[in-house]
């Protein structure tokens, strides 16, 4: 039997992987119609309830948990809080299984091609292990391997999602879901496409090739499958080993990181939207950092030049206070009806995510604020005020551009940085304009094979 039919998404695993999942859903359901008809604190004790049922559960459920415990409004503060707590580390394929996996994508010879290869897992994560190799050539790389019927468990999870914002509805929802949802499915489905994750690593390895300190891994393309995807090996050491390093050694990382971030967006309208600790690693020589290395293409979004305008419009518009630049950015963005009261709403979170990058002097994005908590009483300002208009439809490109900016934001907390946003942003900008940016992406798309389609 051809070992990649065992990959494909057929009934009876989605099955397996409904029984797995239902079944704490189910015990989550009885707690919540228990706790909304008997309990005081039936927010907090609801919010618990979906916590446990997921936390016994790996995957790319709790990628799902984890983004949208970042999206004010999407789901009550409890949840959102709870949820943020959760790992998404899910347990590691031992040495036989290794074999069979690496023998599905390269055949039955594929240790033909390593040197040597290490079957400990070097990294894991929700959807593949990362292993150590050398090639014959005597290249050091890293092999990201997709663990086993990714295909199944990401959409059997997404009907788990559905179940969640369906059980939301029933809690006065602040915003409207079906559009988050669809973006979540569209980026979740994307991530188990190895080759176009290979693609994007040249899309930023192209756009940050003359910044010498920010390190993209090359791809060996004749060892690359869907499901397996073989780099360069970048030598770094944790970021967090560094948090308590000099303060110029901790500004130089949050300098890279902002730039390996918001260049690609402002001068080609792409990020990367997972900006998790483990996705990058800092270049140290001779007790020397150097730069860092970006990690991990599997979640990068595209924005329409039309967008792309939309926040450095609201840049704009907020920094003169020019209010009708501010309403027109928001159009753009997508949202429909825009009443003076939403207007002040979003205000609201907009100045939050703006309000470092309009201040031109050295500051950290947020003082005094402990990581954990980055956004935590901006979030539950927005949600308690849209539950009073709502529900709100927000636009789907809001969910990974939101993503993006917390997730850094709460980087730049851990390293406690001090830096002049202001100026960095003012230099991924420069020279903005939507016809730039389109032709941009035009020719660097297809120099890297990245297909966005229209």
């Amino acid at each position: 039997m051809n070992n990649k039919l065992s990959e494909k998404n057929n009934y009876t695993k989605r099955l397996s992987r409904y029984s797995s999942v239902g079944k704490e859903f189910g015990k989550f359901t009885t707690k919540f119609l228990i706790n909304t008809i008997i309990s005081d604190n039936k927010s907090e004790r609801n919010a618990l309830a979906l916590k446990n049922a997921l936390g016994s559960l790996k995957g790319p459920l709790m990628k799902i948990a984890q983004l949208l415990s970042t999206i004010p409004g999407a789901l009550p503060t409890e949840y959102a809080n709870e949820l943020s707590q959760l790992q998404s580390m899910a347990p590691p394929m031992g040495k036989g299984f290794v074999r069979r996996r690496m023998m599905s994508e390269l055949g039955t010879n594929w240790t033909d091609y390593f040197e040597d290869f290490e079957y400990g897992p070097f990294a894991a994560a929700s959807l593949g292990q990362v292993h150590k190799a050398v090639t014959k050539e005597n290249r050091e790389v890293v092999c990201k391997l997709q663990y086993p019927d990714m295909n199944s468990a990401v959409e059997a999870d997404l009907k788990q999602l559905d179940v969640i914002f369906k059980i939301n509805k029933n809690l006065d929802p602040a915003i409207a879901t079906d559009q988050i949802r669809k973006e979540i499915a569209e980026r979740l489905r994307e991530e188990l496409d190895y080759v176009r994750e290979g693609n994007h690593m040249k899309l930023f390895g192209e756009i940050l090739k003359d910044y010498n300190d920010i390190m993209i891994p090359e791809t060996i393309d004749d060892l690359c499958t869907e499901k397996l995807l073989v780099m360069t090996y970048l030598p770094g050491e944790p970021l967090m080993d560094f948090k308590n390093s000099t303060q110029t050694i901790r500004n130089k990382i949050a300098e890279c990181l902002f730039r390996a971030w918001w260049i690609p967006f402002g001068q080609y309208g792409v990020i990367h939207g997972d900006p998790h600790l483990g996705n990058y690693s800092i270049i140290k020589r001779k007790n020397q950092v150097l730069g860092i290395n970006l990690l991990d293409f599997g979640c990068v979004r595209r924005f329409h030049p039309a967008f792309v305008e939309g926040v450095i419009n609201l840049y704009d518009g907020l920094k003169y206070d020019n209010k009708d630049l501010v309403v027109s950015s928001y159009e753009k963005w997508g949202f429909k009806n825009l009443s003076k009261e939403l207007i002040d709403i979003l205000n609201i979170w907009a100045n939050f995510i703006y309000g470092p990058l309009l201040d031109d002097r050295k500051r950290t994005v947020a003082d005094g604020i402990e990581p954990e908590l980055y956004g935590r009483k901006e979030a539950f300002n927005v949600y308690q005020a849209l539950k009073n208009i709502g529900p709100v439809e927000i636009p789907r490109e809001f969910v990974f551009m939101d993503r993006a900016a917390i997730g850094l934001g709460s980087v730049f907390l851990h390293l406690n940085a001090d830096l002049n946003l202001h100026d960095l942003f003012e230099e991924a900008i420069d020279n903005f304009s939507a016809s730039k940016l389109s032709s941009r992406q035009s020719k660097i798309f297809k120099k890297t094979g990245v297909d966005y389609g229209t």
